[in-house]
Parts: structure tokens; C-alpha cells; sequence
């Protein structure tokens, strides 16, 4: 059975390329369910395909004393979305590593819901965003501590660098805690880059979009330096750098 077809009054559809969603969305709406046992541990990493609109929808159920971590991409040429909700039991541990790079009228998109459910539990979220043109980019994270899920320790980092006035960056990360003894923490920016840095790359003979690419690969390649095997995404986030600069 299909799922409804979202609207921007939901909060986390708010800033969708729904136009383009509507065309592909029977054959994308299902989420997939993957489920890591007790003290198991899973990487992926997740690569961008060829379609112009590309969504990922996944539910990820952390057993205890589990461990996952995925590392994304997100560089679809019209919509991308990835979405996620996972659930960590005792003494689980979960992180994200992923980017948006978006470029022209594109619109990317991060949506994550984790949610602690078990004492001790950790999780990292740290997305940046590369923005050009009048390209979107967005994340909308939120971590729920349930009631009992002590000594919960969880992070995000959002972070955004727009290239032209007409881009826009969305951050949104947002904790709901219903436990009081836990370590949860926050941030986001959004910038552009910085002409300091710039003038000294070029005054070193760097040409000018090579100085950017340069800088914008700092600002994303460390997100991939924890990937037992990330030669392929680097080399996919350095190819979509090209694009942008």
C-alpha cells in the first residue's frame, strides 16, 4: 500500500521539491527496515545514483550494545532526500557522516528522527552543506531521549557554506529530552567562504576556482576520514565539488 502523499504542513516536508517528488513517489514511498542484533555493527555507505530525483528512506533499529554508522552523499541534480529514523536500545551507538551539495534549481535534503530508547546510548550527526546557484539544502534533525534513557550522550553538527546570494541553507536540529541525566548538545552555522583564506590561496598562484575548490574541500572531505573504505564517496564529493565552484 502506497503512503499518503506528503505535504509542506508536515514539518518534516516542509521545504520539499514536492513537484518533483509527485511524479516517482509510488515507486520510492516505502521505507526500507534494517535491524542490527545485539553487539552487532554495520557500516554503509551511501552513494548518489543517476536520477534526477532520488529518495532513501530507511528505519534503522539499534539492538543493545549495537553500532552503526553510515556515511551519505546526497547530490541529486533536481531532489534528493534522505531520511532516516533509528532507534538505539542500551548501550547503542550510532553515527551519520553526510553532505548535501547542491547546484543550479536543485534541492537536497537530510531528515533524520533518532531516537534513544535505552540507557547509555551515543549518537553523532555531522552534515555540511555546499550550496550554489539558487540550489536548496536542508537538514531537519531531531533526537528524542525517552523517559529512562539515562546517560544518553548525543550530538549534531550542521553546518552550511552558500556560494551565491540566491542559495539557502535550512538548519534545524532539535532535542526533545525527557530524562535529566544526559550530555546533549547542538550547533548550526551557515556561511560563505572566507576572502581571507581565498586572497592567500590565490597569492600562493592558485587560480581562482581552484583556491575554492581547495577551500570547499576542506570544508567537506573530513566528513569520510572514519569510512573504513571511503575512496569512492570522496572521490563522488570531490566530482560534485567541481560542479559548485
Amino acid at each position: 500500500m502506497t503512503a499518503p502523499f506528503p505535504t509542506h504542513k508536515q514539518e518534516e516536508w516542509r521545504y520539499a521539491d514536492l513537484d518533483a517528488l509527485k511524479p516517482v513517489w509510488e515507486q520510492l514511498a516505502e521505507p526500507v527496515t534494517l535491524t542490527v542484533g545485539a553487539g552487532e555493527q554495520v557500516e554503509e555507505i551511501w552513494l548518489p545514483g543517476g536520477d534526477d530525483v532520488q529518495l532513501r528512506r530507511v528505519q534503522l533499529a539499534l539492538g543493545e550494545g549495537a553500532k552503526a554508522g553510515i556515511f551519505a552523499l546526497n547530490t541529486a541534480p533536481l531532489y534528493g532526500r534522505i531520511e532516516l529514523e533509528v532507534s538505539l536500545e542500551e548501550g547503542a551507538e550510532f553515527e551519520l557522516f553526510a553532505a548535501n551539495i547542491g547546484t543550479g534549481l536543485s534541492t537536497n535534503e537530510i531528515v533524520t528522527n533518532v531516537r534513544h530508547i535505552g540507557v547509555g546510548g551515543r549518537s553523532r550527526q555531522v552534515v555540511r552543506s555546499v550550496l550554489n546557484g539558487k540550489a536548496v539544502g536542508s537538514y531537519l534533525g531531531k533526537v528524542e531521549v525517552a523517559r529512562g534513557a539515562q546517560k544518553t550522550d548525543a550530538e549534531q553538527s550542521v553546518k552550511a557554506m552558500l556560494l551565491d546570494r540566491g542559495a539557502t541553507a535550512n538548519c534545524k536540529p532539535e532535542l526533545e529530552i525527557f530524562a535529566d541525566d544526559v550530555k546533549c548538545a547542538h550547533g548550526a552555522s551557515v556561511g560563505e567562504l572566507d576572502a581571507m583564506q581565498l586572497f592567500y590561496a590565490e597569492s600562493r598562484g592558485m587560480d581562482p576556482a581552484s583556491a575554492r575548490a581547495l577551500l570547499l574541500e576542506g570544508f567537506v572531505m573530513g566528513l569520510w576520514d572514519g569510512a573504513s573504505d571511503g575512496e569512492a564517496i570522496s572521490e563522488a564529493a570531490r566530482e560534485a565539488l567541481r560542479r559548485v565552484v
